[in-house]
């Protein structure tokens, strides 16, 4: 299985993201830049991120608009399974794989912690190692991690078991604790706590393998 994990300017994740695949699942990785026209060949995309940009205008607006979007859009519309992690989620919601978005944390600081959170629907790619309702460690590190959207959309999450990962201390502020989601075809997932940054235990959680081993 050959990932491609993509890098923009700003990026400070990209070694977590490529250690992470390879010591989860041993995986083929290759950093894909920004300016980069096609995702031809990869099996799979990580999209990390933090900071893109330095976040300015809003983070993950200014990564939206790279030449590699394109190919994100075609490769998500083949069924290609998508993972934006962070960063990633917000560029995921600023190019339209994935519905809502973002607003500063509810306590307009930066967070950086390790948070739980609960497997709300083991039933997909993403999480199937997992059993529902359990509980994992993943860290989180964003100023602006405050999922939002209207409440037709939120309503239309819960009831098509879209929302995936759910906050139980939600040190964000996010509508209905959301700190995960897919879409419709159930392969583009967007999650604010990074489980690339949890898959050794001397970091302070291994949890994260199980979620690259469910999509392997």
């Amino acid at each position: 299985m050959k990932w491609a994990a993509i890098i923009f300017p700003g990026s400070n994740n990209d070694a977590d993201s490529l250690a992470a695949l390879r010591n989860a699942l041993g995986a083929d990785v290759e950093y894909v830049w920004h300016s980069e026209t096609s995702l031809y060949g990869f099996d799979a995309i990580f999209i990390g991120g933090e900071a893109t940009y330095g976040n300015y205008l809003r983070a993950g607006a200014l990564a939206a608009r790279s030449d590699i979007t394109p190919a994100l859009l075609k490769a998500a519309a083949d069924g290609v399974p998508i993972i934006g992690a962070g960063n990633g989620f917000h560029f995921l919601t600023e190019i339209g794989l994935l519905p809502g978005g973002f607003k500063k944390n509810k306590n307009l600081k930066f967070v950086c912690k390790f948070t739980e959170i609960k497997i709300e629907n083991n039933n997909t790619i993403f999480s199937n190692l997992y059993e529902h309702g359990e509980s994992v460690r993943f860290p989180i590190a964003n100023g602006a991690g405050n999922y939002h959207a209207d409440e037709t959309t939120l309503a239309e999450l819960k009831s098509t078991n879209r929302i995936i990962f759910s906050y139980t201390d939600n040190p964000t502020g996010s509508a209905k604790n959301i700190a995960g989601i897919i879409n419709e075809n159930g392969n583009v997932l967007g999650i604010l706590p990074q489980p690339e940054r949890a898959v050794e235990e001397i970091l302070g959680s291994n949890d994260g393998k199980k979620f690259f081993r469910s999509i392997k």
